[in-house]
């Protein structure tokens, strides 16, 4: 080790050495108790305070990091190479802005038992040292493999990438094994092949580490999915004829800033006859007395996800309106009741209908109409429940899981349609509802 590199890691007077990058850590057993208490679910404010027990977020990030590493260890893998910003998270407790999501200009080493190292934008690097006590400084590099192209990989930046990513991997001894990665360019792959390296499929193992959320986890998601409840308040409010779909948006983004949100992901917003089929937009649509009008509002709190939809009528509601909702609200209640901890993916998409069913001809084109799926730093997570995929491939649904249902019936007006969604905790017995937004029966916004 240079000279720099121990001044760099010399420990302020009086504090302890921080542990070498070479020395390799164990798992401990209480980082990876994902401390559950399943005698109330905790929603706080959006800040932390001295007089109650919140987020712990040293507590979250060591519980992340040892999952993942967990995971590594359990697959044929020597690392993981990760692009994706979501996996950049949970590995590091690091995030930069949004604009960084589809660049592949960040990226992160892990193995079984080294520290995380981290390749990020220019001086946020710098930035990490500083205000990232928990990741080694030495482990804080800037990097940049080409930002898509822009920077032609001729220019040198793809192959030094793929270097000091080798050379990480050789010093934790795992050069020579399958080394997965989640996302990547091809011209970054061909780099890392060209080394004589290994590539395998990482998004799996990283899956299986995101796939049981811990007690933090859970109150960042239930702290998120309080933050929709109220702005659909605002919504029944403002839901009225000569409101566009687009004002309800921006008034939804407004709102959930106002309220901590870090990230709006998106927000669909239909009325009327775009109600059926669904598609997943918004638009400058001017709402209409006696529409019908879903909405689906996907934003993150502290990198947690929401997915989260609600159906109303605009000032009355027809007979058809009513009853495609109903079935809509029948088919859910029927998932909800199937889920608790055991129970396979397969049982809870046979009480969905088919495609057929609702005018569709197969179940790719119905895809995510009758649909589940996990939540996390990801809107995507395990478990995906779909008869699409889980009649032939279950998977078993397990406590600490947390994930969405949501239903969706076409009106038989051939215009409108009903679309429910629900946020769901598996605890030890069963499961709790987290969207509480009243969804038993059809609203009707300032009704006539």
């Amino acid at each position: 080790m240079s000279g720099q590199q121990q001044k760099n890691r010399k420990a302020p007077r009086g504090k302890p050495a921080r542990a070498a990058v070479s020395e390799r850590l164990e798992i401990k057993p209480e980082d990876i108790d994902p401390h559950h208490d399943w005698s109330r679910l905790n929603a706080h404010g959006v800040m932390n305070v001295d007089f109650e027990e919140r987020v712990d977020f040293r507590r979250l990030h060591r519980y992340r990091l040892g999952r993942a590493r967990q995971a590594v260890r359990n697959s044929t893998l020597g690392a993981l190479l990760c692009f994706d910003n979501n996996n950049i998270r949970y590995i590091t407790s690091t995030a930069i802005g949004e604009w960084s999501r589809d660049k592949f200009c960040r990226f992160a080493v892990l193995t079984g038992n080294g520290e995380p190292h981290l390749w990020d934008f220019g001086s946020a690097a710098a930035h990490h040292r500083i205000y990232a006590p928990w990741l080694q400084p030495l482990c804080c590099h800037a990097g940049n493999v080409g930002l898509r192209g822009t920077i032609p990989p001729d220019q040198g930046l793809v192959k030094r990438a793929a270097q000091e990513i080798y050379d990480v991997l050789k010093e934790q001894g795992v050069a020579d094994m399958p080394l997965g990665i989640d996302v990547i360019e091809p011209p970054m792959l061909f780099a890392l092949q060209k080394l004589g390296l290994k590539i395998a499929d990482g998004q799996q193992v990283m899956l299986d580490a995101r796939e049981i959320k811990s007690r933090d986890e859970i109150m960042l998601l239930n702290t998120a999915a309080a933050m929709v409840d109220g702005v659909y308040q605002d919504i029944y409010e403002a839901l009225k004829p000569g409101v566009r779909e687009s004002d309800i948006v921006a008034m939804a983004t407004k709102r959930l800033f106002e309220m901590g949100s870090d990230d709006v992901e998106a927000i669909n917003s239909v009325a009327g006859e775009r109600c059926s089929p669904h598609p997943h937009n918004f638009t400058d649509r001017i709402i209409r007395p006696g529409d019908q009008a879903f909405f689906d509002i996907i934003q993150a709190y502290m990198g947690y996800r929401t997915c989260y939809y609600r159906t109303f009528a605009v000032g009355k509601a027809s007979a058809a309106q009513k009853d495609a909702y109903n079935k809509a609200r029948e088919w859910m209640d029927a998932g909800i009741a199937k889920v608790r901890p055991g129970v396979g993916t397969d049982e809870i998409a046979a009480v969905f209908p088919r495609a057929q069913e609702f005018g569709f001809p197969n179940e790719m084109e119905a895809f995510a109409l009758q649909f589940g799926h996990g939540l996390g730093v990801a809107l995507h997570e395990r478990p995906i429940i779909s008869r699409l995929v889980s009649l032939d491939h279950p998977l078993e649904i397990k406590e600490g899981m947390v994930f969405a249902l949501e239903t969706y019936c076409p009106a038989a007006d051939g215009r409108s349609a009903a679309r429910i969604e629900e946020e769901l905790v598996v605890t030890d017995r069963g499961c709790e509802v987290i969207t509480l937004f009243p969804a038993q029966e059809l609203p009707i916004a300032n009704e006539y």
